[in-house]
C-alpha cells in the first residue's frame, strides 16, 4: 500500500543503476526518457482495460509500469503497479481498482518531475 510517507523517488535505486552500468549516466538518464515517454501509455492501457472490465487486458501495461518504476526507484507508482497487476491476474478487478489508479494518475507528476530533476542535474548522484 502507498501512503504519504513513501518517497515518489528512490534516488539510491538510481545511483545502485549508475553504479551496475559502469557509471554510464548518460544511459540511466536515456532510461528516465524512455520511461517517460511510455509511462502515461501505460497509465492509459491500465485505465482503458479497467474501463472495459478487462482483467486480463491490466496485466500487461500494469506489470511493465511496476517493472520500469521499481527499476528507476519510482516508489510509489511501482507499488500501485503492483497492486493493478495482482488485481488483474486475480481476474477480479473489484471496486478499490479505481482508486488505484487514481493514486498512479497522482504520484505520475510527482514522479516525472524527480526523475526529470535528476536527469537534469549535472552529474547527477
Amino acid at each position: 500500500m502507498t501512503g504519504p510517507d513513501s518517497q515518489v523517488l528512490d534516488e539510491a535505486v538510481l545511483e545502485e543503476l549508475r553504479a551496475s552500468v559502469q557509471g554510464d549516466r548518460a544511459f540511466v538518464v536515456e532510461l528516465i526518457e524512455a520511461y517517460l515517454a511510455d509511462g502515461a501509455t501505460h497509465i492509459e492501457a491500465i485505465s482503458a482495460a479497467v474501463d472495459a472490465g478487462d482483467a486480463t487486458a491490466l496485466v500487461r501495461p500494469a506489470h511493465t509500469l511496476k517493472s520500469s518504476s521499481a527499476t528507476l526507484g519510482a516508489s510509489r507508482i511501482a507499488t500501485t503497479a503492483r497492486e493493478l497487476e495482482m488485481l488483474g491476474r486475480s481476474g477480479a478487478l473489484g471496486s478499490g481498482v479505481g482508486d488505484l489508479i487514481g493514486r498512479v494518475r497522482e504520484d505520475w507528476p510527482a514522479t516525472t518531475e524527480a526523475l526529470r530533476a535528476w536527469a537534469g542535474r549535472e552529474g547527477a548522484g
